[in-house]
């Protein structure tokens, strides 16, 4: 028997739409990197981008479990000294809240070039509206 793999031309990408209302963020952002990854269809192939395209919608009402709203932290340096910068998650949430989500979903694809053009295929919205009304998004439910 020979492995067959799949080739660029034959990757039929859909577009999904997911809202992230009263969803818990880390259950949610592991069933989006895998549909980003591809790994939801049966021809993956880990080496190649076969995922679908994910539009999610009402990022700012996602959840968290636990104290997190009041603890997490996030960290970030901008390359010099003293440059470090620690922001609550409570101030980010009333900022940027698709940071939350779209940081989450980061962390668990693959960190090389792979990963960079994956998420690439990620659109996070903090409200109802979209801009991606042509495409026809298939609504599904995690």
């Amino acid at each position: 028997m020979k492995t067959e793999y799949i080739k660029a031309k034959d990757i039929i990408k859909e577009w999904y739409l997911i809202d992230a209302d009263n969803q818990i963020l880390g259950r949610l952002s592991s069933k989006i990197a895998q549909i980003l990854r591809g790994k939801n269809k049966v021809n993956f192939t880990h080496h190649m981008d076969m995922g679908d395209f994910i539009v999610i919608i009402n990022a700012d009402k996602v959840k968290l479990t636990g104290n997190k709203d009041d603890n997490k932290t996030y960290f970030r340096h901008s390359g010099y000294p003293g440059g470090s910068k620690k922001s609550s998650l409570k101030v980010i949430r009333n900022t940027k809240s698709e940071f939350i989500l779209y940081n989450s979903i980061k962390g668990m694809l693959p960190h090389n070039k792979l990963g960079n053009k994956i998420l690439k295929n990620l659109k996070i919205y903090s409200g109802d509206s979209h801009p991606h009304k042509a495409q026809n998004l298939k609504k599904i439910e995690i």
